[in-house]
This record gives C-alpha cells, structure tokens and sequence, in this order.
C-alpha cells in the first residue's frame, strides 16, 4: 500500500471517530429555556450595574432595551401577546425567524437579552463569561439548534442596536456639565460627602419610550421658596428636620428607619475612612422593582412568555418614569433639605439617607414607584400581596406588602424619613409616577 494511500486512510478513519466522539457528546435533544433561565440573566445585569456603579437614569436604559429585543422576538409565535413595534417610539419590526430552519426562540430571546445588554454595560466580560459558559452547554445539546437560533438573535440585536442608537443618549454624554447656580439660594447646591456634580442634567432629552414627551406629566411646582417661619415651604424643611430629629431617637426600633433604609437604592453612596472615600455597592430604584418583577412572576408560575412581558413592560414604565421626573428635576432645580437644614437650622445635622447628587423635585424614587407599580398592577391584578426579599443581598430584612401600590406608598414616604425630600415631592411625585404609568398601561393593552 502506497504512503499516499494510508495518509488518507488514516485521514479518514480520524474524521470518523472526530465524528463519533462528536455523536456521542451532542444529544440532540431540543434546548430547553425556562423563566428561570430569564430571571438569572435579568438578575446578572443588575449585579453588573451595582459593580459598575450606573446611575439610576442610565441604569433603567439598561433594563428596557434587553427585555425589548427578548420580548419582540417571542412574540411573533405567541397567540396572546403582539408585537410593540410602532406602538414603543421608533420600534419598527424585527426580521422574522426563517420557517425552515430549527429556531428556538426562547433561546433566540435569552441570547439576544444577553447580547443587548452586554451593549449597554462597561463589565462586558461579565457577562461572556456566563453567556460562553451556556453556549458551550448549548452545542452540546443541540448544536444545529443553537446555532440557528443564535444566528437569528444576532440579527434582532442588530436591529434593536440601530433603534437604540437613535434615542439621543449618545448625544448626551457630550452637552455641557450642570452649573450650579451659587447666587439664589432656592437652587440646588451639591452635598456632602462627595460634593457630586449634578447627574444627567440632559436626560428629559432621551427619546421616551411611550410617553409623546419628557413633560407629558409636568407635576405642579413644588411650594414656593421661603425662607419665612409661616411658608409653607418652611414649614415642609422643619418638617424632614423634625421627622428625622425624632425617628433617630429611637435608634433600631423606628420602623421609619427601617423603611428609609430598605428603599435606599442609592448607587452612589460614599463612605470616608481617614483620607480615603470610597462608594459602596447598592441597587438602584428601577432595580428595586425589576426584582419585585421577578417576585410576582415567581409567585404566578409565570410561563416564559409571560415572565418577559412583565419584565418589558415594567422596564419601559421605569425608564419613561425617569425621563419625566428628570425632566422636572432640572426645570425646578430645588435646593435639598440638607443643604437648607445646615445653612438655618442645624449646621451639624446628617439625613438618615445620605443625599444623592441631583436636585430635589419630585422624588426619582416615587415617580419610578409609581409607575412601576401601576404597570405590575395591570399585569398582576390589585392586592397582589408579596414579599419583597430584593435587599437581602444587602444586609436587609425582607418587607411584606398587600399590594404593589402600598409598596410604592411605602417607597415614597421613605425618601422623606431619610431626610432627602421634602412631603411635595413624596406625594406629587407618587402621583406623577401613577399618571405616566396609567397612560403606559393604556397605551399598552394593545399589545396584550
């Protein structure tokens, strides 16, 4: 036998047990996705949001641009659900999964969730180790399945990726810095520790999502300034002063500190030690509720389909909740109680809460809460009791409510046990959250 001969001979014989060993190893089998596959991608984007210190704004673009892409891409085969395209501002149809060839699309969803939000991250690789880590158990199951279906997510990314690009958040990171306006004293005035510059002064800016415009739900203005005794404004300032004086008191008892402290949510938290400042690791408000998402869909059995319509739409009721309270922060530009309570009252007092680097009116956290738990109410029904273990992870004991609106109620009023807001921008910005999530909610039954 020529050399030439068994050269090939072998050659074969090597592809033919490459390609047992291969049989061997792939099953075949369908891929099977499950909402707790959903949760647990849902679940690492926030970890990686909290590693990579988001803001709250930015942080809810985050959330809503992955569960579109997910969301958009089951729907096309659901009987129930329907598409958000033309409805969400600028959303045209996605390319449709080709009928002849094996496309799972709950895979496809779970990859382009993946993908997508590895877009909007700085800790990319936190992600690709996990999203490498599942494709590796994917191939092995059903490679022809998993690469059809990966193939078809990639082109829906690239889809989602053009009308993401095209809602101004990249013309933002180049307008100018917010100025602080140091000669009228209503205007807000960074604070201690950290003495931040303003976040995201452009942000009304943002192309909505739903809402027709970033002041579609301008609330009232807060009360007027004053410094006078018999304002009302003074008397909401005495009021946090007073609240704060009288809850500290009672140290580990109050319940009102417990209530500030589990609706914290604040991403820039600073800590000194000697001359060094450091930032510790928290939630934001949008994350907050993206977790009680999880806990209704849990709580429901929620199918797959299911889960990522909850997790959508709550997503674009917080993100255009932001877009409109921002909106507001930087037309009225108030002072904080901080600030205020040390320049006129009390030159040594510290809110419970440390405050975070915007200005005062409304209340990020209420309108977020407000909006979101309008939208979850749509989805869950009213009284849904539950019980939110969200802070956990945290240090924090897990709070129960009877419905989603008595834990926005809660969120609201905790902002102002913490000494950060004043009782107008709890209460007005809890309404204002109410009415951009009603409109969502309606503008959304369209597609359910």
């Amino acid at each position: 036998m020529s050399k030439s001969l068994q050269v090939v001979l072998k050659s074969i014989k090597l592809i033919f047990l490459i390609a047992v060993i291969y049989s061997c190893n792939t099953s075949n089998e369908p891929i099977v996705i499950t909402p707790e596959d959903y949760h647990a991608s849902v679940d690492k984007v926030s970890q990686i949001m909290i590693h990579d210190i988001f803001s709250p704004p930015v942080a809810s673009r985050v959330f809503a641009y992955p569960n579109v892409a997910a969301y958009e891409i089951l729907v096309q085969k659901d009987s129930v659900y329907t598409t958000l395209s033309n409805t969400v501002a600028g959303l045209k149809a996605i390319p449709k999964a080709s009928e002849t060839e094996p496309v799972n699309l709950k895979l496809s969803a779970l990859i382009a969730h993946m993908e997508v939000s590895k877009m909007l991250v700085f800790s990319e690789d936190r992600i690709d180790v996990v999203k490498d880590s599942l494709f590796v158990k994917w191939q092995d199951i059903n490679n022809e399945e998993f690469v059809a279906s990966k193939n078809y997510a990639l082109k829906v990314v690239d889809h989602i990726k053009s009308w993401m690009d095209k809602d101004n958040y990249n013309q933002t990171r180049t307008m100018e810095k917010f100025t602080v306006d140091t000669d009228d004293p209503s205007r807000w005035q960074p604070t201690p520790p950290a003495y931040m510059e303003g976040i995201e002064p452009h942000w009304s800016k943002i192309r909505p999502f739903l809402l027709e415009t970033a002041d579609q739900f301008k609330p009232i203005p807060p009360p007027e300034f004053s410094l006078d005794k018999d304002s009302d404004f003074y008397k909401e300032l005495l009021e946090v002063y007073t609240i704060s004086e009288e809850i500290t008191k009672e140290g580990d008892t109050s319940e009102e500190i417990a209530i500030a402290q589990f609706w914290d949510c604040n991403p820039f938290v600073s800590v000194t030690r000697g001359h060094f400042m450091f930032a510790t690791k928290k939630i934001s408000p949008g994350a907050h509720w993206i977790g009680i998402v999880k806990i209704a869909a849990k709580k429901t059995d929620a199918n797959f389909m299911e889960t990522v319509n909850a997790y959508t739409k709550t997503s674009l009721a917080i993100a255009d909740a932001f877009i409109s309270c921002w909106d507001e922060k930087y037309r009225s530009n108030l002072i904080r109680p901080e600030t205020l309570i040390n320049q006129n009252i009390d030159q040594d007092w510290v809110p419970i809460l440390q405050t975070p680097p915007f200005p005062e009116y409304t209340s990020g956290h209420s309108v977020v809460s407000g909006a979101a738990s309008t939208v979850l109410t749509s989805i869950f029904g009213d009284n849904f009791a539950f019980d939110d273990d969200t802070e956990v992870p945290f240090g924090l004991p897990v709070r129960s409510f009877d419905s989603f609106s008595d834990a926005a109620d809660e969120a609201a009023i905790s902002r102002m046990y913490g000494g950060i807001h004043y009782r107008a921008a709890v209460e007005v910005g809890v309404e204002q959250g109410r009415n951009v999530g009603a409109f969502i909610t309606q503008k959304l039954a369209a597609t359910n």
